[in-house]
C-alpha cells in the first residue's frame, strides 16, 4: 500500500494542468522503461502515451493525465491513509493503479491496453483521445474500455451529454428616466427565463438506470450604465441530457425547454453515452467484483469511446465529491481495492 501511495504522490507532484501534460507524460515514459520493460510503448506524444503487451487488446484501461489549475494544493502529501493534492482523486490515483497493474508480469486471461491522455478537463473540441483513435487503431479493436474516472469503486454506466448555448434577449435602449420610450432587455430576460427556471429535472431511465436531464442558466450579461435601459442581454445555458439523445434530439429538446422567447445559439456539444451493461465483459466484471452499478450523472470520455462503436463504463478509486477541491484526496485503501479487483478481472 505504501508503494502505491508513493506512486500516486509522485504523479500528483508532477504538474499537468490541462494543455501542459508534457512533463507527466515524460515521467510516465521513464517510469515504464525502468519498472515495466516487458511492455511496449505503442504510441507517445507530448500529451498522451499508449502501452501494453504486444498483440490484440481485449480491454482498454484509460485515464486522463491533466488536472484543473492548482488551488495551493501542490505539492501533495500522504496523511492517515490518504494521498492529498491536485488531481489525486481526478484522477492520478487511477493512473497509479494503472501503472502498478501494468508493472506486474502476468499472463492475463484478458490482454489490457493502457491509454493515458491529456486535455480532458477542457472542452471536448480539444480532445486528445479523439486523435488517438486514428493514431492507434488497436484501441478500437478492444472489446471493452474501462474509463477510470472517480466512481468510489462503483461501476458507473452511461454518461450525460453536455450542450452549452447562449440565449439573447433584445430590447430598445432609452434613458432610464423615460423607460416607456424603450424596451428593457433585462425585463424581457426575466420574463423569458421563467420558463427555464420552472423546468425541473426530467428523469430518463435507460437499462434500469435513471439519469436526470437538467437545464441551468449559468451566466447573465447585460446593461450599459445605471441610467440606460439596456437593449441586449445574453444568458449562458447548460443542458445535460441522457445518452439516448443524438445531437438533433438534444437540440430539439433544448429549444422546447427555452420556448420562443429569445435567440438561441449553440456554443458547444459533447455527446452522451449509452448504457453498456449488456457487454459480456461488463457482466463478468460485475459478477466477479460484486460492485454496485449506478448511472454516471456527468459527462466522461466513455462518450468518445461510444462514438467509435466501443462499449465503455466508468470505474475508479477516486471520490467524485472530492474532485477539483482545494483539499482533494484519494484513499490508499480504495486504490488498493481497485488494483485487486482489476487484477482478478484480467487474470481470471
Amino acid at each position: 500500500m505504501t508503494e502505491l501511495a508513493e506512486l500516486a504522490l509522485e504523479l500528483v507532484n508532477t504538474p499537468s494542468v490541462s494543455r501542459q501534460e508534457h512533463e507527466v507524460t515524460a515521467w510516465i515514459g521513464r517510469w515504464l522503461e525502468e519498472r515495466a520493460p516487458h511492455l511496449e510503448i505503442q504510441h507517445r506524444q507530448e500529451d498522451a502515451i499508449v502501452f501494453g503487451e504486444p498483440g490484440e487488446p481485449d480491454v482498454v484501461l484509460a485515464g486522463h493525465s491533466d488536472t484543473v489549475p492548482a488551488q495551493d494544493n501542490i505539492p501533495g502529501r500522504i496523511d492517515d491513509g490518504w494521498v492529498y493534492g491536485l488531481g489525486s482523486s481526478d484522477m492520478k490515483g487511477s493512473l497509479a493503479v494503472m501503472l502498478a497493474l501494468a508493472a506486474e508480469r502476468r499472463h492475463d486471461r484478458l490482454r489490457p491496453l493502457y491509454v493515458i491522455f491529456g486535455r480532458e478537463e477542457v472542452a471536448v473540441s480539444e480532445s486528445v483521445l479523439a486523435q488517438l483513435f486514428e493514431r492507434c487503431p488497436q484501441i478500437r479493436r478492444a472489446r471493452l474500455a474501462l474509463m477510470m474516472e472517480p466512481t468510489e469503486n462503483r461501476i458507473e454506466a452511461g454518461c450525460l451529454g453536455n450542450m452549452s448555448a447562449s440565449l439573447t434577449y433584445r430590447g430598445v435602449a432609452a434613458h432610464s428616466a423615460r423607460p416607456w420610450l424603450g424596451r428593457n432587455a433585462i425585463h424581457e430576460a426575466v420574463l423569458g427565463l421563467r420558463r427555464v427556471a420552472e423546468a425541473g429535472p426530467r428523469d430518463v431511465t435507460l437499462s434500469g438506470l435513471t439519469f436526470r436531464e437538467v437545464l441551468s442558466v449559468t451566466a447573465i450579461e447585460g446593461g450599459v450604465a445605471n441610467n440606460v435601459i439596456p437593449d441586449r442581454v445574453v444568458c449562458g445555458l447548460n443542458f445535460r441530457f441522457a445518452g439516448n439523445r443524438d445531437r438533433r434530439q438534444a437540440e430539439d429538446r433544448l429549444r422546447e425547454l427555452v420556448g420562443e422567447e429569445g435567440e438561441l445559439e449553440l456554443r458547444s456539444y459533447a455527446p452522451g453515452a449509452p448504457v453498456a451493461l449488456d457487454n459480456p465483459l461488463v457482466q463478468d466484471l460485475i459478477r466477479r467484483s460484486g460492485l454496485e452499478v449506478r448511472p454516471k450523472q456527468a459527462w466522461t470520455p466513455i462518450a468518445e469511446f461510444a462514438e467509435q462503436g466501443m462499449d465503455a463504463v466508468n470505474l475508479g478509486p477516486g471520490d467524485p465529491g472530492l474532485a477539483h477541491r482545494r483539499d482533494e484526496r484519494v484513499s490508499v485503501a480504495a486504490m488498493q481495492a481497485t488494483l485487486a479487483l482489476l487484477r482478478d478481472f484480467l487474470t481470471g
